[in-house]
């Protein structure tokens, strides 16, 4: 897959200035989507309970769809942190805030993190914070037996899909892991989420019971992390990405070049609010989710850039190392078998 030359304009920085017009939020469409996707999420988890007493496959059924609901509002959650949803700020957090005792997220750390991943993504010498940890040809032939060892398994799908999304979701964003000195805030944001969590876990508990919560809760989150890891892997993680050292990083051309285009299916791009559009929104991540289709009506060949089909989004899966003599994501089979121009 090769990186399709714009027709116009030929500079990814142009694309800031154009796609400034599309950062307008409407708060009639904003209210409107946050309700239906709460109410459609509450609907469906409480289906799910119901389904119980028929049998615990066919709540599991339903459980799907309400983890796919759970999912969109995260990424509710994620255009809050960006401020998109609403021209106030204080009303984008709270809602962001109060969506992230759903989705066990800490809203203000995670804003915080989530944006240096915007003003890092695809910079070599700033890797580390909100992003896929991946190590250059030259890196991973450096480490030891060991460390190559930590690295393929922490790169191993069943780790990475399965049981990393689980640990981030359930375990790590209980503590502001990674901001233990940066004072206060990421501890008020992470206990707050706690507590609010608490709160709404107790409710559910004492309307339907602890064992009946398990049954339903467990399946919809571990699914919702798991779809949620995946589609920022995505994002991110395909052969041509972009990546480069510091001196020859730009942001507009990493949010281009270094972001996917998944274009998925009418039905997963609703229930992943566009956030397939990925490298639009890299380029500016003040347009509201909403909106990011209008701009690719408008402006066609952003459409054809990185993009990435769903059947094509998993030939992503083994690609884990850097080549920067290529200038690509590579295998480890890749590398075994053929070597590369850096050895």
């Amino acid at each position: 897959m090769s990186t399709p030359i714009l027709s116009a304009p030929a500079a990814p920085r142009d694309w800031l200035r154009i796609l400034r017009d599309y950062r307008e939020p409407s708060h009639t469409r904003s209210t409107f989507e946050i309700a239906i996707t709460a109410a459609l999420f509450v609907a469906f988890w409480f289906g799910s309970w119901s389904a119980l007493q028929w049998s615990w496959w066919f709540s599991l059924a339903v459980s799907i769809p309400a983890a796919g609901f759970l999912v969109r509002l995260f990424m509710i959650q994620h255009d809050c942190g960006h401020g998109t949803l609403f021209r106030q700020r204080w009303l984008n957090d709270w809602v962001g805030r109060s969506i992230g005792a759903l989705t066990l997220t800490p809203y203000g750390h995670w804003r915080h993190s989530h944006n240096v991943h915007h003003a890092s993504s695809g910079n070599l010498e700033r890797r580390g914070i909100g992003d896929i940890g991946t190590l250059t040809v030259r890196e991973y032939r450096g480490c030891t037996p060991l460390q190559r060892l930590g690295y393929r398994l922490y790169r191993h799908p069943a780790i990475m899909f399965g049981v990393g999304p689980a640990y981030l979701f359930v375990l790590q964003h209980r503590l502001p892991v990674g901001a233990m000195g940066a004072g206060w805030r990421p501890w008020l944001s992470t206990m707050g989420t706690n507590i609010a969590i608490a709160v709404v876990i107790a409710a559910i508990v004492w309307f339907v019971g602890w064992w009946p919560f398990l049954l339903v809760h467990v399946p919809i989150t571990l699914l919702a992390a798991s779809i949620g890891v995946w589609l920022f892997y995505v994002q991110h993680q395909f052969e041509d990405t972009f990546w480069a050292e510091a001196s020859n990083w730009t942001l507009p051309e990493a949010a281009l070049y270094g972001s996917s285009h998944y274009d998925l299916p009418g039905v997963l791009r609703w229930f992943t609010a566009n956030i397939g559009i990925h490298h639009v929104h890299h380029l500016c991540s003040r347009i509201p989710y909403y909106r990011l289709t209008s701009v690719l009506r408008a402006h066609p060949e952003l459409a054809t850039v990185g993009r990435l089909t769903l059947m094509q989004s998993l030939r992503c899966v083994p690609l884990v190392l850097w080549d920067e003599e290529q200038r690509r994501l590579i295998s480890f089979r890749e590398l075994a078998r053929h070597g590369t121009a850096s050895a």
